[in-house]
């Protein structure tokens, strides 16, 4: 879910301590907003509503697999 998402983020974004690794910091903080936002939250309820009625939904949450995607976490 986004919540789990947006955990794995911000334990990324402490990892970041370098100057050059900043703008990285700052681009996955602004992904962080992304997440949070009412706008985000409403087009994710969309996507699943619509998923679930073509029987096409998953146990993974989209955000959450993304964040696991650019972090390469391991996988459930």
């Amino acid at each position: 879910d986004t919540d789990r998402a947006l955990v794995l983020l911000e334990e990324y974004c402490k990892k970041l301590q370098k100057p050059e690794e900043q703008q990285l910091k700052k681009a996955i903080r602004k992904v962080m907003g992304i997440f949070k936002s009412s706008l985000f939250q409403a087009l994710l309820g969309s996507f699943k509503k619509k998923a679930t009625r073509h029987g096409t939904t998953s146990h993974t949450s989209l955000p959450a697999a993304l964040a696991c995607d650019i972090l390469g976490c391991p996988k459930d």
